[in-house]
């Protein structure tokens, strides 16, 4: 069934063209990511089709009954209601007479026959469900206290509550900008599972790539303006992605040739006598006034970091406690010149403490914290520093430096680097305060690295930021040199960055476990599945172990005949891409076969991978050999 059209929808702030021309139709069962750069009007988009936010131009068209649930990423609240209030607001009867059943219950003088007649409503209009929905979806979330002042709560808490609200009441069409913000990792798996379970159409914003992944089944991905859209889930989107630019650069290419041709003919000294001749020079003309389809700007990071010394950071038996809660016990670590270290746990457990305590904006209650002389430390705290909203893009910057050596050996000035984190001339002299939420943290991600710390901590980096630049984001870190601790909840920026995952764990203690974020949880789940394994009729067993003689570590027949061809195999693969690309770029103007070439492309470079991961485990096998 056809929920809602989004026609022809133009959208302006200043002199930003965000939405031109934009089409979008949701069906039921649709579950669509919307993504893009930030700045470029994804949240506004969600604003217009929810109806909170009215367009310059164009039409939002939805059935009669169709019904509609937006949660905002910044939600807005009553500081007097309550956390019931919250969850069952809105004006809808059965809302309204969930409200009044839940104060009535909680009110010690309310009438039996007032409690009696409310039972019978919620009886006749079948709304336990969603009332005992509600309590299981706040209990999930952590949130139990129905009667607790909105007021009363953390930011973190507030978006669970606006959160649950969204989820429970009844909708076609739910809204969601950035949901996972402010959300554990265990949250996130729950809500992942929630939102593949539930019925009716799904249209959300969000960062978090395994989501995306996992939840939904077209991508809109919204572009200088224009909106994309993709059948598929996010690594659909990805190859479907490719694909488009590469064709894209291919017409680029033609128009680019034609130019050059044009432009040989006209210097020739060509005169506008006869029609044919006329009619070559407005061709040259138009072709010179076509500027090309933008293709992607591609975030580059490049900084130099300061020389980091042997001594780096030592944490030696650091305890803390906050309201008589210990939070961290007895922790003692030794920071490594190349840590990637994540640090995960339920809200509120104490990671952004440690931290701080890393940093030295809070002191141990005791214990000590040993910095190296040679440490600069960037921090990226989840709560930004202020920025004056009056200063320009520009004049911030250069608060830090008006030039910078890169890791290439070379200076760049703060311009040029603005440029390099999507900040265009013209945008480089706007007012800070007319930039997005993400746009801000971008800004102030550039103004860490300018800096050019050797130690980076970075508290919660993945919210608000786009996907493309935290791509880029985890591509420099791979190449930092110097370490990095981040507390993060996005499982792909964990799975990239950590190569060790410092987990909070019950009674303040922290746990290490070696590897990236998937093999944290599959440790977890292992040694769950085994404790659980080791018990029958509620009496642990007794713990037997059998001894087999190990095998002597060699290559098979198959492996060693494997070994001796991988390299020529690698190189064949490689020569017949390379081939496959000229053919690509001569077949721009013939749709069909670019799209035969571009798969050919694709199933090669699906076979180069794999071959490249057996060369990898046959050396590493080979040298664990050669060492025996």
């Amino acid at each position: 069934m056809h929920l809602l059209s989004a026609e022809n929808i133009v959208k302006s702030y200043s002199e930003k063209n965000l939405l031109s021309q934009i089409n979008l139709g949701i069906n039921e069962g649709d579950k669509i990511g919307l993504i893009g750069i930030n700045g470029t009007g994804k949240s506004t988009l969600l604003k217009i089709i929810a109806g909170v936010e009215k367009a310059d131009g164009g039409t939002i068209t939805k059935g009669k009954a169709v019904k509609i649930e937006y949660l905002p990423q910044n939600p807005v609240f009553n500081p007097e209601a309550t956390v019931l209030e919250q969850v069952f607001k809105g004006n809808a009867k059965i809302m309204k007479l969930i409200r009044e059943y839940e104060e009535a219950i909680g009110r010690q003088d309310t009438a039996s026959d007032t409690i009696s007649n409310l039972i019978h409503e919620m009886d006749a209009m079948d709304a336990w469900n969603i009332q005992s929905e509600a309590k299981a979806i706040l209990t999930r979330l952590g949130s139990l206290d129905l009667n607790a002042l909105v007021d009363t709560l953390s930011g973190g808490q507030k978006k669970k509550i606006a959160l649950a609200a969204a989820l429970v009441n009844p909708a076609d069409l739910l809204i969601l900008d950035e949901p996972t913000n402010h959300l554990d990792n265990d949250t996130i798996d729950w809500l992942e599972q929630y939102l593949n379970k539930r019925k009716g159409a799904l249209l959300m914003v969000t960062h978090d790539r395994y989501f995306l992944d996992r939840v939904v089944n077209q991508i809109a991905e919204l572009e200088n303006g224009n909106l994309y859209l993709y059948q598929g889930n996010y690594s659909y989107y990805l190859v479907k992605k490719i694909q488009r630019v590469e064709m894209t650069e291919a017409s680029e290419k033609k128009r680019q040739r034609l130019l050059k041709k044009e432009l040989a003919w006209i210097k020739k000294g060509a005169k506008a006598r006869t029609t044919k001749q006329k009619a070559r020079i407005d061709r040259f003309n138009k072709l010179s006034e076509q500027t090309g389809t933008p293709t992607d700007e591609k975030l580059q990071i490049s900084v130099a970091s300061s020389r980091l010394g042997k001594k780096i950071i030592a944490l030696d038996n650091i305890n803390k406690t906050f309201n008589q809660i210990k939070i961290i016990d007895d922790f003692s670590y030794s920071m490594l010149r190349n840590d990637r270290v994540g640090i995960v746990g339920p809200n509120g457990c104490g990671k952004s403490t440690l931290l701080n305590i890393i940093c030295g904006r809070v002191k141990p209650d005791s214990g000590t914290v040993e910095v190296g002389e040679t440490v600069k430390i960037g921090f990226y705290s989840q709560e930004m520093q202020h920025i004056d909203d009056s200063l320009r893009v520009i004049e911030y910057i250069k608060e830090t430096a008006e030039y910078l050596n890169t890791a290439e050996g070379y200076q760049i000035s703060a311009s040029q680097m603005l440029e390099r984190f999507l900040f265009p001339p013209a945008l480089q002299w706007s007012l800070i305060e007319k930039l997005s939420g993400g746009e801000k943290r971008r800004l102030n991600l550039l103004k860490i690295l300018m800096e050019a710390p050797n130690i980076l901590l970075m508290d919660e980096p993945t919210n608000d930021l786009d996907i493309e630049t935290l791509a880029v984001l985890e591509d420099y870190l791979e190449d930092f040199n110097g370490a990095v601790i981040a507390v993060s909840h996005d499982r792909y920026f964990l799975d990239r960055m950590a190569e060790k995952i410092f987990a909070f764990a019950g009674g303040a203690s922290i746990v290490q476990y070696p590897g990236n974020y998937t093999d944290f949880k599959e440790r977890v789940m292992h040694n769950q599945n085994t404790a659980a394994a080791n018990i029958i009729d509620g009496k642990v067993k007794k713990d037997i172990t059998v001894k087999t003689k190990e095998k002597p570590l060699k290559l098979s027949f198959n492996e060693q005949r494997e070994y001796a061809e991988i390299d020529t195999i690698i190189a064949e693969i490689e020569v017949k891409i390379k081939k496959l690309q000229e053919k690509i770029d001569q077949a721009f103007d013939n749709y069909v076969l670019l799209q035969q070439l571009l798969d050919e492309k694709e199933d090669l470079e699906k076979q180069l991978e794999e071959k490249m991961e057996r060369w990898v485990y046959l050396n590493e096998l080979a040298e664990k050999i050669s060492k025996v």
